[in-house]
């Protein structure tokens, strides 16, 4: 199982090589206050100086140190170029140049940080990526974070608190991380901000080791036994205490392995009883230990997240495409492409189906069927009519003399106004239709063809070619359906067979209720008068809409005491709106009102059903039929081939970083793959 970290450094010099952090591998990240130590714990893991030093804050940008331990007999089998020494770095950013000396990594560290992040003291999250090879080292992949800070000093920025907990918790949120925090003996553990935050992200401590440091430094008179038992702040995965270098031993040359030798002499004396459980060396094999069992906890989650990232860069290489070799047939197999997506799209076949909302032929049924239908609903018959409008227009139509009859021509002109509040409705859902029409396109490109998005002008041309073919068939359709209204208003069909029927219906209603106002007469009229107030000689039942008309009415409504004697005077004397009317106005009224309701639910049946059948033929049909002879008629011209195709221009770029990507993958696949054939998961 020791093998399994070398395993996760070879992922990590996978993944450098593109530069990316999709990928998150097990690792320490080390948290601490400014001058906790923190350093100074990780040169003693590494067991050389190679950290920058100086007061304020040092580490300013993240330092990804992978120790990778060799044999010492074979100190090169780790790297391709021979060198003499047994221990050596090598950094990313400087490729495979190799450095023996450790002040010049010092220096390169300090280099590349100003260089990053400036020589203001202000901070980065782009990592430093040093591997230390040695035989000295165990195993292990660590990150120096800069230490915790509470007040800006100097030119720092005034968030700099802010910045530097960000970054701390950009890295150990990772639930992969091991966190080290690392407190000074000589503080308060119950103030130690490095547990603070290691408890927000991990509030039940299954990834946080504790390091209590400076263990020499401590008051007289006191020691950190409790702390160092646990009984303080209890860490699940322990706490090592540890001695570090003063500035005087750093400033005398003192060597990490001399400092090692006094720090086991001084646990032997002051903590006899837990010496062999604290220290430098006991610190790093307990962080060998767990980042072993962490690695293994989390190679199947890993092993997943590879291959789903694979599949995902893979598809999405293939959006990318191959650079154009023909590209007069690659033009014609994008437009094919495109024309049988958007007609795909309509018959609601196409690849990609919208979940979200209603999309292509999904919307143009609900335009009909719905949002039109409903809309003729709820128009009115009678709307717009009043009793006074309808008792007028019977009168304008009889000219100069008495009507015995309802006037024709009144129920047509009545009908026709209603008929005509159809056309409105009709041409609206005309536009509704051409509008979503319109919003195929784009999603065909944002879902369909994502192949268009690497050609912009050619994306742009397919657009135009299809708007203008809508908008050329737009003023086509909306003329046939406007012709729809006027055929009916051309010819008003009394003898519908609907209308026939629904006349024959009224007719007997209306006699049904004049043989109930007969018998409603009082018993001191004579039947003879009575029946002089009945039918002349007119025809009954002939289920015409005269057939309904009477001439039985009441005497008051046309003898010669009628209150409609002074009609002659109507210009001289408008009648009043409000006024009540009398029994064969209201009955002529209803007569005109039933049978224009009756009329105008023939016409809107009618209506209803033939429009989406004209915005069918003339604008959805003609358009998927004559979408693919329009698109290549109007760009399949060898003229604009070059103007065409011409790729965005990154797009290169996108493709170059997805193929690289996918490599890095495929290659970290084959490394879990390998773990697995030598059963070391």
């Amino acid at each position: 199982m020791e093998a399994l970290i070398p395993v996760i450094n070879k992922l990590q010099d996978v993944f450098n090589t593109v530069g990316a952090d999709i990928i998150q591998l097990p690792q320490i990240a080390v948290v601490g206050t400014q001058s906790s130590g923190k350093s100074s714990v990780l040169e003693s893991l590494v067991g050389r100086d190679l950290l920058p030093r100086g007061t304020g804050i040092v580490t300013r940008r993240p330092l990804i140190l992978q120790l990778v331990h060799i044999d010492p007999g074979d100190a090169r089998k780790n790297d391709d170029v021979g060198r003499e020494g047994e221990e050596w770095g090598k950094f990313l950013h400087t490729k495979n140049k190799i450095y023996t000396d450790f002040d010049e990594i010092r220096q390169e560290i300090e280099a590349e940080t100003e260089r990053v992040s400036g020589n203001n003291k202000g901070i980065s999250d782009e990592p430093i990526h040093l591997k230390i090879y040695s035989p000295h080292v165990v195993n292990l992949t660590l990150v120096d974070l800069p230490g915790i800070t509470k007040v800006p000093v100097g030119d720092q920025p005034k968030d700099i608190e802010l910045q530097i907990r960000d970054l701390i918790l950009k890295h150990i949120s990772n639930p992969n991380c091991i966190i080290l925090a690392v407190t000074a003996a000589n503080t308060d553990m119950a103030t130690s901000e490095a547990l603070k935050v290691a408890r927000e992200v991990d509030p039940d401590g299954r990834r946080t080791l504790a390091v209590v440091t400076k263990l020499d430094l401590m008051d007289a008179g006191t020691d950190a036994m409790d702390v160092l038992m646990g009984r303080v702040i209890p860490v699940k995965l322990g706490l090592i205490g540890v001695v570090n270098r003063s500035q005087l031993d750093i400033n005398n040359k003192k060597s990490v392995a001399d400092a090692i030798r006094d720090e086991h002499a001084f646990l032997q004396k002051k903590y006899p009883s837990l010496a062999n459980r604290n220290g430098t060396k006991y610190l790093a094999r307990t962080l060998n230990r767990l980042l072993m069992h962490h690695i293994r906890d989390c190679l199947p989650e890993l092993k997943t997240r590879i291959n789903v990232l694979a599949a995902q860069y893979q598809s999405l290489l293939g959006s990318y495409g191959e650079p154009v070799e023909d590209q007069s047939a690659t033009l014609l197999q994008l437009i094919t492409k495109f024309a049988t997506e958007y007609c795909n799209t309509i018959e609601g076949t196409a690849k990609y189906i919208e979940t979200a909302e209603l999309c292509g032929g999904a919307r143009i049924c609900y335009i009909f069927h719905e949002t039109f239908g409903r809309t003729l609903e709820c128009v009115d018959p009678l709307g717009g009519l009043s009793t006074i409008d309808i008792l007028t227009a019977i009168r304008n139509a009889t000219g100069p003399r008495p009507s015995l009859f309802v006037p024709e021509i009144s129920f047509e002109l009545l009908v026709k106004k209603q008929v005509k509040r159809l056309e409105e409705p009709s041409l609206r859902c005309v536009e509704l239709v051409h509008e979503e029409m319109q919003r195929i396109i784009q999603h065909c490109s944002n879902y369909s063809t994502q192949e268009l998005q690497r050609f912009p002008k050619l994306h742009e041309a397919i657009v135009e070619v299809v708007t203008s073919l809508l908008r050329k068939r737009l003023p086509i359709t909306n003329e046939m359906v406007h012709n729809l209204v006027a055929i009916e208003l051309a010819y008003i069909n009394t003898k519908h067979p609907d209308f026939a029927d629904a006349c024959g219906v009224m007719n007997n209603n209306i006699e049904e209720q004049r043989r109930n106002r007969m018998r409603e007469l009082p018993t001191a009229v004579s039947r003879d008068k009575a029946q002089a107030a009945g039918p002349q000689g007119e025809p009954e039942g002939t289920g015409t809409w005269r057939g309904m008309l009477k001439k039985g009415e009441d005497s008051s409504g046309s003898g010669p005491g009628s209150p409609l004697k002074g009609a002659v005077n109507l210009l001289d004397v408008p009648v009043p709106v409000a006024r009540k009317l009398s029994s064969r106005e209201q009955r002529d009224c209803e007569v005109i009102e039933r049978l224009i309701k009756s009329y105008f639910l023939i016409v809107r049946k009618n209506i209803q059903d033939s429009v989406p059948k004209a915005v069918m033929h003339f604008l959805v049909n003609h358009v998927k039929d004559s979408l693919q002879s329009e698109l290549v008629g109007q760009l399949y011209k060898s003229g604009l081939l070059n103007d065409l195709l011409t790729e965005s221009e990154d797009m290169a770029q996108r493709r170059k970083e997805a193929a690289d990507m996918l490599q890095a993958l495929q290659k970290a696949s084959q490394v879990i793959a390998e773990i697995r054939e030598t059963h070391l998961w």
